[in-house]
């Protein structure tokens, strides 16, 4: 059991790192907005500055698709899982979990060759930053396969005869009951 803990411990670690980075890549999108809104009234150029903030955009979003998983945040029907018997919920939540697990994974594979052939043919921005374009959609691809990892997690634990690990949103609490 020693082994399977640490696994755990590891793998929450992994998503609750994910989410901070997510929330810092936030705070990247409002620094690079309020430095090109000093720019622009000192007459000052900030090149790629809209660039690097869809970058960011980017990066937040898929960092934070596990930690969102994890903390109830996706869309769920459980109007249709509160009405269900608990044998029927955990046969459509292993169901879910299985077809996005695998579509993630899918995902994740043509992602990573995306990210290969960009870095392999110097693929760079069209503005005037120039930037290699493998260097944001690394964090893309990142963070597809931190998702992927935890679908699959939940996915195991279900399969294995143990509850998935989402907790519950408030909101959703309120209105689906």
């Amino acid at each position: 059991m020693g082994l399977l803990r640490v696994l755990r411990v590891t793998l929450d670690a992994i998503y609750k790192t994910a989410g901070v980075l997510a929330a810092l890549c936030l705070i990247a999108i409002l620094a690079l907005i309020v430095m090109q809104m000093v720019a622009r009234w000192t007459g000052l150029i900030f090149v790629g500055a809209a660039a690097y903030a869809g970058y960011a955009m980017a990066a937040s979003s898929f960092l934070a698709f596990a930690y969102a998983l994890n903390h109830g945040s996706h869309i769920r029907v459980s109007l249709l899982l509160n009405a269900v018997p608990d044998r029927v919920r955990r046969l459509i939540d292993t169901w879910c979990f299985a077809i996005g697990a695998a579509v993630m994974w899918y995902f994740v594979w043509y992602c990573q060759r995306f990210v290969y052939w960009s870095w392999k043919f110097g693929d760079i921005s069209q503005g005037q930053d120039a930037t290699p374009l493998w260097i944001p959609q690394s964090a893309m691809l990142v963070g597809a396969v931190i998702l992927a990892v935890a679908l699959t997690d939940h996915l195991v634990l279900l399969l294995s005869g143990r509850e998935h690990r989402l907790k519950r949103d408030i909101v959703d609490q309120s209105f689906a009951e």
